[in-house]
């Protein structure tokens, strides 16, 4: 009689799947790290930064958004209030989704903007 090893009805762990091409990240770190996403923009939610929407492009041409709240813990530096949108010293990044530079006012949109770059500048597999 064959020994057949029992095969696993749990699916894998799913971070992110891609909606197109059905690609899937089994957590943030594996999708920060594939060369084939990349960080395309940031659309806030002004009443509620962390609810605002981190925006990718797959390498299949499939847009990808994802919570900013699940990002946060990535950054440990201060946050700032009030929000200082639209006033004089705003240099208005937050209101253009693809502007993705770090803010150098000290205003509570700042710290997305902060995180933001370390996203951007996250390490990627060779492959």
């Amino acid at each position: 009689m064959e020994n057949i090893a029992p095969t696993s009805s749990k699916p894998p762990a799913v971070f992110k799947r891609c909606g197109l091409c059905t690609a899937f990240w089994s957590d943030r770190n594996a999708f920060l790290a594939d060369p084939g996403v990349r960080l395309v923009g940031y659309q806030p939610n002004f009443r509620d930064l962390v609810s605002g929407l981190f925006l990718f492009q797959h390498r299949c041409g499939t847009s990808l958004a994802l919570p900013a709240a699940g990002f946060t813990d990535l950054y440990d530096g201060p946050v700032f209030e009030p929000n200082r949108r639209g006033e004089a010293s705003c240099p208005g990044y937050c209101l253009n989704e693809t502007e993705l530079r770090r803010c150098p006012v000290a205003c509570e949109c700042a710290f997305v903007r902060e995180i933001l770059q370390i996203i951007r500048h996250w390490p990627k597999n060779e492959g």
